[in-house]
């Protein structure tokens, strides 16, 4: 019995270079995205909290040392590569669904983010991010006086 893994991402992900390169129009030609390849991408949750966002992104068995989070003109991005582990025919595998290779995530900050504070770090297999808010100066309220 030979195992075929089922990646119905990956057919529309192709279909959306195709069209790209037919029509000429590629949505990441400014940039440095078309060169990079995603063998996966990483489920996230993306909350909004009163003082910050707050992203969490699962990436088990990625190791810290190999993400990298950067932020550019209010754009943040995740990327990395989980490492392949070597797997022998004589242990018996009957299924392999745990992917392997390099993933990225593109995210737009909104302008309210203080792209200063952001912090990241890494634990039992969650990347945890952390984008305050920009401290808002209250409106101040002029009086008006009579000439």
């Amino acid at each position: 019995m030979n195992v075929i893994r089922y990646e119905p991402w990956r057919f529309v992900s192709r279909l959306q270079q195709d069209l790209d390169r037919l029509l000429g129009t590629s949505a990441a030609a400014a940039d440095d995205t078309s060169a990079v390849t995603t063998d996966w991408i990483p489920a996230v949750d993306i909350k909004e909290e009163a003082n910050g966002f707050l992203i969490h992104a699962d990436v088990p068995g990625v190791e810290p040392k190999d993400i990298d989070v950067t932020l550019e003109n209010g754009i943040l991005t995740i990327r990395g590569q989980r490492r392949v582990e070597p797997r022998e025919e004589r242990d018996g595998y009957r299924r392999v669904e745990r992917v392997s290779g390099q993933f990225f995530r593109r995210f737009s900050l909104p302008d309210t983010a203080a792209t200063d504070g952001v912090q990241a770090k890494h634990s039992n297999g969650v990347l945890e991010v952390r984008i305050p808010k920009q401290q808002h100066v209250q409106p101040r309220r002029i009086k008006v006086d009579a000439a």
